[in-house]
């Protein structure tokens, strides 16, 4: 269950509340007046508490819960414990989701643990010329440079850098020990700590008598809705801008290269490395670990598996995997022969071990 000091103790909800927030539909209408009071997996729930089921393997623990309430697809309704309000929907874990905002919402990003009032660190570097709205919030050690702007509702952690002119939408969140420089970021974008957004790309002119930097003079815009994990570092464009599409999601450990676009609603998994100049289009998935070289293009609906390595154009809603990568079947059936050789040759092998004991 959450921590009560980290993430406060919500106001009860009713189950007509929970209903009306998700679009979820209270199976026993004689139940939507009761309240919930706090959220926990199926197995360890208690009775005030609201749950989930999303996912088949986890449905043995629905006959035990103890949970109040409980998200589940149509096809769950049924198995669902007489003592248990049914919450029906096609989306249990995104309902949850919303749930779970609506809930703990003063426990997200420091947003509301400062109360109502206005909360600039004294202790904070500042420069005269930078433009707060009201409600923004600035923590202790933060530097923000000239002319930088930062919006109502957003948060800007401990020892963060923001850079001289950067843009920060409102109701956003700079991490701890975050860098943001030469930027444009959107509205409700969240930068975990430790990120590092805006620095020189990896550009340099190749040659016998040296390797020549050469000055990278692009940008990164950031739209609105994304979120960036921790430790994840995106270089500012060349000569055009690095790009990140509104609704994208960045895990942490993540490298892309300068002039990279990204699309709208991607979601990018932990040490995944993007080259320069690579394009990918709408709703992208790429698994972790995934590297993808230069001057691609990624089509929109794509997915692209762990570990793979990209060093081809991809057409759009392709699945592809392995290194150099390809289409998913094709990669199974080379698994599967391969497979069947290796069997082969070790039955061949104990084969000869037998002929070569009996002679």
């Amino acid at each position: 269950m959450p921590d009560p000091i980290f993430f406060r103790t919500p106001r009860p909800a009713s189950l007509a509340e929970v209903a009306q927030w998700t679009g979820a539909r209270v199976v026993d209408e004689t139940r939507t007046m009761l309240t919930v009071s706090g959220v926990a997996p199926l197995d360890t729930a208690g009775s005030g508490d609201l749950a989930f089921l999303d996912n088949q393997k986890y449905a043995h623990h629905l006959a035990s819960t103890k949970a109040l309430a409980c998200f589940v697809h149509p096809r769950f309704v049924s198995k669902v414990p007489a003592d248990v309000a049914a919450l029906e929907t096609p989306e249990p874990y995104r309902a949850y989701a919303i749930a779970l905002a609506k809930l703990y919402q003063a426990g997200f990003h420091l947003e509301g643990a400062y109360g109502d009032k206005d909360v600039v660190s004294p202790r904070a570097t500042i420069h005269p010329t930078v433009v707060l709205e009201p409600g923004a919030i600035v923590e202790p050690g933060a530097v923000i440079g000239a002319r930088a702007e930062i919006g109502q509702g957003t948060v800007i952690g401990a020892n963060a850098v923001i850079g001289h002119d950067v843009r920060i939408g409102r109701n956003g969140y700079v991490g701890a020990n975050a860098t943001v420089i030469h930027s444009l970021i959107g509205n409700r974008v969240i930068l975990h700590p430790g990120v590092r957004i805006g620095q020189d790309g990896f550009g340099f002119a190749m040659g016998p008598k040296g390797h020549l930097k050469v000055p990278q003079i692009g940008r990164v815009v950031i739209q609105d809705d994304v979120e960036i994990g921790a430790n994840t570092s995106i270089d500012r464009g060349a000569s055009r801008d690095t790009i990140i599409g509104e609704g994208t999601k960045i895990d942490n450990l993540v490298q892309i290269g300068h002039n990279v676009v990204i699309g709208r609603h991607c979601v990018i998994v932990s040490q995944v490395g993007i080259s320069g100049s690579t394009t990918l289009g709408d709703f992208v998935i790429v698994a972790g670990q995934a590297g993808i070289v230069g001057h691609l293009k990624i089509g929109s609906g794509s997915q692209i598996g762990a570990q793979s390595g990209v060093d081809a154009d991809v057409a759009p809603g392709s699945r592809i995997v392995g290194s150099p990568a390809r289409p998913f079947m094709e990669f199974a059936r080379e698994i599967a022969t391969l497979k069947r050789l290796a069997r082969r040759r070790t039955g061949e092998s104990r084969q000869e071990d037998d002929n070569g004991g009996k002679s």
